[in-house]
């Protein structure tokens, strides 16, 4: 009997923990809402190891708003005991996605050797029409229903394993309007060319975690994903916002992407409560009201302004930032750069308040 209370607590207890939703507080800007997205997942229906309705699951849970399971067209080594057509992970997914809030877009990852590599198409009617032998065709497919495709991991090891390298076939699929995001982070890896052609070649910042096990975070940890300012929830939203590069990359404790989304989230997300001067001294209250920390290394600047070489600012917190004016200086300017604010590849977002 106390194997079966035991066995019977565990389950009830797991049900209750998979509706348990960690919210992730990162303010709204320009009108927009900021979605969390992760549009690059697997399943048993190719090389994950779980089931579709697990990623709506771990989705809930991790505060996402909108996830695409993209399970590979061309490889399946799980085919021989899940036989089905490309559509089933969206299908299986679809209405626990719907009960759980969760915006489920239909998608698939078009697998081949570099070049090109792999690449997602999003926003599918068909995924079975991309599974043909030219990779080619198989892009012509995804553009003929009018799908938003990127490419996946740029700089995997796998595949370029010495330099992270624009081939011709890349140029071939850029100008011909088969390419439209580039997975500047992928999991855990920052590729910074990736984040250069982004900007040089105004593709859409991508990031995801490219998930294959099951999701399990520690405290205090969050999946890389791809920040999406839309108009509202629905799959029209997203996809016209992806279109509209309105993007941001979200891994670990950094930001990366165009300047003006991100000096938009800083400047949301820190608020200056009160300014207070004592003789030659200001004191600056600021509130940092999101789960982002904000580190701030002192640039150049009035040596008459002396302030904090390094400084952060803690999620959810309040500091206090002492401002020391001598020799007889009224006001200037306080210069610093967020580096983990990343504006261009590993390179800080510069900031400069007036005092």
């Amino acid at each position: 009997m106390r194997t079966k209370l035991s066995i019977l607590f565990i389950f009830v207890a797991s049900l209750s923990l998979a509706q348990v939703r960690n919210e992730i507080h990162i303010p709204d800007i320009m009108g927009y809402k900021t979605l969390k997205c992760d549009l690059h997942m697997h399943t048993v229906f190719s090389d994950g190891l779980v089931w579709p309705t697990v990623r709506v699951d771990e989705a809930y849970r991790e505060g996402l708003d909108a996830i695409s399971i993209t399970d590979h067209i061309e490889y399946r080594p799980h085919k021989e005991d899940v036989v089905a057509s490309h559509n089933r992970p969206y299908e299986i997914a679809a209405e626990a996605a719907k009960s759980m809030g969760i915006t489920l877009i239909r998608g698939s990852e078009i697998t081949r050797g570099m070049p090109p590599g792999h690449f997602n198409a999003l926003f599918l009617d068909d995924c079975d029409a991309l599974d043909v032998p030219d990779y080619k065709d198989a892009f012509v497919a995804a553009k003929s229903q009018d799908a938003f495709i990127f490419w996946n991991h740029p700089g995997w090891k796998a595949q370029q394993p010495d330099t992270t390298l624009w081939w011709d076939e890349h140029t071939e699929l850029y100008d011909g309007g088969f390419m439209h995001g580039i997975e500047v982070v992928n999991g855990k890896s920052y590729y910074p060319e990736a984040h250069g052609w982004a900007l040089e070649k105004e593709l859409t910042f991508m990031g995801n975690t490219d998930i294959h096990v099951p999701s399990i975070l520690k405290d205090g940890e969050h999946r890389t994903m791809t920040l999406v300012f839309a108009k509202d929830r629905t799959t029209e939203s997203i996809k016209e916002a992806l279109i509209n590069r309105r993007t941001v990359v979200y891994m670990e404790d950094k930001l990366i992407g165009e300047e003006l989304y991100l000096r938009q989230i800083a400047d949301k997300a820190v608020e200056i409560l009160n300014v207070t001067r004592q003789d030659n001294t200001l004191l600056v209250d600021v509130k940092n009201n999101s789960d982002i920390p904000f580190y701030l290394e002192a640039t150049e600047h009035d040596p008459n302004i002396v302030y904090f070489e390094t400084f952060t600012i803690e999620p959810h917190t309040t500091h206090t930032i002492t401002i020391k004016l001598e020799n007889g200086v009224e006001n200037g300017q306080v210069n610093f750069r967020v580096t983990n604010l990343l504006v261009k590849p590993n390179e800080g977002m510069l900031m400069s308040y007036d005092i």
